[in-house]
């Protein structure tokens, strides 16, 4: 074998199972060594290079969870999965939480063992991809804390449970733990578990036939084998039904799915990131989820700061936002005022981020000129003084928000009412109507579609 070949350490105090392993490996090209003992197998990573770990969690003189916190003190970088007794979920949990990337239980499965080996040796070979990375914007302990978790939690595929309020960016985590990872190449596959039909959920997630029941007019893979090889994300998990988490729990636990109507199941390997804006032990304790699904998915938490807790981010956060914004309008960034940053940093964003871009977006619709002001930002619960701009188009005051209403459906209303002001005041004439709000002519017909106002009769002069 040349020099480049990848090196992998096989640790089993049965001799049947390294032979097996060793054997394996071979078949795949690959250099295998072989430990007996938590000792021999400490003396060789002390002297020599390996790519790859495979431990059993029985040793003979340790186990294999010290042999873990061996190699995250003195191997940090090299990937490590571990051999468990069937069904003993709890070590398999305990193993990914001291830095295993994955685990395979006995008897095992040759087919999935050299998926594991093959996940392992991709994850060696993960290129840093500072630029993404540097995406995720903020310098606050809290953030630089959870950039540094990211970096570590795209090397496992130990299941991710993501927490954090509404709008704070919990997706936008979940999508840079799969590029960052060994799986970036494959699917990212996104769903909002709330928004599924409890009566389709399971055809959803798992597929199937056609003719499977009124309405299957065709095979459906399912989200499942959709994702297979990348990262299924599932997000607002809390809402998912009960009987859905006992047939989900399944999924995940035997890595193999059952489209409706169909006789056998397919094979999946895919990684699980979850998210919640809810407080999933307490749903948990008080029975609206499952503990099993819980201990399955909560592996590993990474938490999500809200937008109050980060503030001294928040000017990096708008000047990223308005060059994004302005690059989608073909329009330069507007500045923001002294005023209004101060105004933007004194809210408290119940929204987080989400929130944040939205009164940006706003904000450029109705700024005059290439100047954000407070009086721009409509942010609820602070005084905005009714004003006239130089064009005749009146900002007013702002309504008063049913509490009822989602913050950004009440946050368009605003926007979409000033918006028909101008309209109507030019009648429905578009260039003059940009002029009155101070932004381009591009930049409104953006708005109009993206506000469901434009008329498509309409030339816009």
């Amino acid at each position: 074998m040349s020099a480049d070949t990848p090196h992998v350490l096989v640790v089993d105090d049965e001799a049947d199972l390294r032979e097996l392993l060793v054997i394996t490996l071979g078949r795949m090209k690959l250099k295998a060594t072989a430990a007996e003992s938590l000792g021999a197998a400490k003396d060789k990573l002390n002297n020599g290079h390996f790519d790859l770990c495979l431990t059993d969690m029985n040793l003979g003189d340790g186990t294999g969870l010290e042999l873990l916190q061996h190699i995250s003190q003195h191997r940090p970088d090299m990937p490590t999965a571990v051999i468990t007794a069937y069904g003993n979920m709890e070590t398999a949990t305990d193993a990914m939480k001291l830095g295993a990337y994955d685990f395979i239980s006995k008897p095992v499965a040759l087919d999935r063992l050299r998926q594991l080996i093959e996940d392992g040796l991709g994850i060696s070979h993960v290129e840093e991809h500072q630029e993404e990375e540097n995406n995720l914007i903020g310098e606050a302990p809290a953030m630089q804390a959870l950039k540094s978790q990211v970096k570590k939690l795209s090397r496992s595929q130990a299941p991710i449970y993501i927490s954090g309020e509404s709008g704070s960016g919990k997706e936008r985590i979940a999508r840079l733990i799969h590029t960052l990872g060994p799986r970036r190449d494959k699917p990212f596959v996104a769903v909002n578990c709330g928004a599924i039909p409890s009566e389709l959920m399971e055809s959803e997630f798992f597929g199937h036939r056609k003719g499977a029941f009124t309405g299957a007019v065709e095979d459906r893979k399912g989200l499942f084998r959709e994702a297979d090889g990348g990262t299924l994300f599932l997000d607002e998990v809390a809402d998912l039904p009960l009987h859905m988490q006992v047939k989900l729990l399944r999924a995940i636990q035997e890595k193999s799915v059952r489209p409706v109507g169909e006789a056998r199941e397919f094979q999946v390997n895919l990684r699980i990131l979850c998210a919640t804006h809810k407080d999933l032990a307490r749903e948990m304790n008080e029975g609206r989820f499952r503990q099993d699904l819980f201990y399955r998915l909560n592996v590993i938490e990474a938490h999500v700061p809200p937008l109050r807790e980060r503030k001294e981010d928040i000017p990096a956060l708008v000047d990223h936002i308005l060059k994004r914004l302005s690059q989608a309008w073909d329009t330069s960034a507007p500045r923001v005022s002294d005023q209004a940053m101060a105004a933007i940093r004194d809210y408290p964003f119940p929204g987080n981020v989400r929130e944040l871009e939205n009164t940006l977006e706003r904000a450029m619709t109705l700024c005059e000129g290439a100047v954000i002001e407070t009086e721009n930002l409509h942010l609820q619960g602070q005084s905005q003084p009714g004003s006239t701009s130089s064009e005749g188009v009146s900002t007013g005051s702002v309504p008063e928000r049913d509490s009822t209403q989602p913050l950004e459906d009440f946050l368009q209303d605003i926007e979409r009412q000033e918006i028909l002001k101008a309209l109507e005041a030019t009648h429905w004439n578009r260039t003059a109507a940009a002029k009155k709000l101070g932004m381009t002519f591009r930049s409104l017909r953006y708005r109009l579609k993206k506000l469901e106002l434009d008329r498509e009769d309409d030339d816009g002069e």
